[in-house]
């Protein structure tokens, strides 16, 4: 016999005995009755602890366990250790469920628990995001009643779940998402989602670009090789000759143009080739520029420069240059004859530096714009081969001013022209000191310099 059972046994046996012992030594009816009262004092007893254990079985599973007299003390005691013991278990689980929910959620990609069914039953927030659910509403309905589209059904009822498969995202159509299951238990999966919008742009950028290179070196090694073929295998008068040399030689020259360019974009691009600042004036630049856009335009444009404020740059001069020459240059190409063109240089008020080319050219419309920077994208292509453009000077402005934290805005509009500007961070821009005659005398006419020193060196001039 167990020992609980003996220690529940010895108290109503020995109440039993006294009692007997009572009762015979008082006669038979009155050891009756002590039996009797003896024997429903036992049972009392027993019921008022069977009646404690069900009202506690039925109360919330917080209720704390009654206490316990007699034979029924240990009982409920181990009960009590056993609750608490399955509590700590309870609390483990919770904090090792709370610290994988957590980092669930540290995690970039989107995660949706599932169930056998395939049921929602847990998602982080960026699968909330990524996915548009509503753990309020949507938790233990089908994946598919909310990822609705044929491909997704499809790979969810084939079981093959070894790779992913990209999809649209309906919250917002323009990003791609790719989804993939993980099963990670007997009957649970994982719905792994993540963002495959930019992925999938550079791929398709780096496409275009391999077949943007191919089709732009063929097109002048063909007519290279076929006027070497004409020479070699025709006479031909020094007339026709020299016309095919100078073909041949501009489009030997398109070529070094756009390995040039290409070759600058890869450097600007290393990460072995940090910027090398350095502080230079601003205004003999913008001189510059003007004088070489003049050199350019040959007389179709009239161009204006338009400087605001004096100042100093911080940064790579030669990078900052080529990106400036660049948007001069493409508002010379793209502006038809007397057109006109604006150099402008300004600092606004927060200390921002902006210099813009304004011009009165064909214009852009609004759809083309966010792509105009991608390497080789042009809105006309047989236009700007007309030009003499490599279709990558956008490009490298682009990786010009990631390099010196600036920014590039496009303004245009079909037929209006278009405003290209460049704004560079504060930390590169350091305003004049002071007004004096620096400026006039940079601004000043290679003329007026000339009379100004012819005027020094006649005698009859000096006072």
């Amino acid at each position: 016999m167990k020992p609980v059972l003996r220690q529940g046994l010895r108290a109503p046996i020995a109440v039993l005995a006294i009692a007997l012992v009572i009762g015979l030594i008082a006669g038979s009816m009155a050891a009756l009755i002590v039996v009797t009262l003896g024997g429903a004092l036992i049972i009392g007893f027993h019921l008022v602890h069977l009646q404690r254990i069900s009202d506690w079985a039925a109360a919330s599973l917080d209720t704390d366990v009654p206490e316990g007299r007699g034979e029924w003390a240990p009982l409920l005691a181990a009960i009590y250790r056993r609750i608490r013991v399955r509590n700590a278990y309870e609390r483990d689980l919770r904090h090792i469920i709370d610290r994988f929910r957590q980092a669930a959620s540290a995690i970039p990609d989107g995660i949706v628990v599932l169930d056998a069914a395939n049921r929602i039953d847990w998602a982080n927030e960026r699968a909330i995001m990524q996915l548009g659910l509503d753990l309020r509403h949507d938790r233990g309905q089908p994946i598919v009643n909310l990822v609705r589209q044929p491909e997704f059904l499809r790979y969810v009822e084939t079981g093959d779940y070894a790779a992913s498969i990209v999809v649209s995202s309906q919250r917002d159509t323009g990003r791609r998402l790719a989804l993939q299951l993980v099963p990670f238990a007997a009957d649970q999966k994982l719905l792994m989602s993540r963002d495959v919008t930019e992925l999938e742009a550079v791929a398709r950028m780096r496409r275009d670009f391999i077949a943007n290179v191919s089709h732009e070196l063929k097109t002048p090694l063909t007519v290279i090789s076929g006027f070497v073929e004409t020479l070699r295998d025709l006479d031909v008068d020094d007339a026709q000759r020299k016309r095919f040399l100078q073909l041949m030689d501009d489009q030997a020259r398109n070529m070094q143009r756009l390995v040039a360019d290409l070759l600058t974009l890869s450097a600007l691009e290393s990460d072995q080739n940090p910027v090398v600042d350095e502080r230079f004036a601003v205004v003999p630049l913008l001189l510059a520029l003007s004088a070489d856009a003049k050199s350019l335009s040959n007389g179709r444009h009239e161009i204006s420069l338009d400087i605001g404020d004096a100042a100093t740059l911080v940064g790579s001069r030669d990078e900052l240059a080529s990106a400036f020459a660049n948007l001069v240059t493409n508002a010379i190409r793209y502006t038809p004859s007397k057109g006109s063109i604006t150099l402008a240089w300004h600092i606004e008020s927060d200390g921002t530096g902006v210099f813009s080319v304004t011009d009165t050219g064909i214009g852009i419309p609004a759809e083309y714009v966010p792509r105009l920077t991608e390497r080789f994208y042009r809105v006309d292509r047989s236009r700007s081969r007309a030009t003499g453009g490599t279709g990558l000077g956008l490009a490298i402005v682009k990786h010009v001013l990631m390099r010196h934290q600036a920014e590039l805005a496009i303004q245009s509009e079909r037929g209006q022209g278009s405003t290209f500007s460049i704004r560079l961070p504060v930390r590169r821009v350091e305003r004049a000191p002071a007004p004096d005659d620096t400026l006039e005398r940079e601004r000043a006419k290679p003329d007026d310099r000339a009379k100004s020193a012819k005027a020094r060196s006649d005698p009859r001039d000096r006072t």
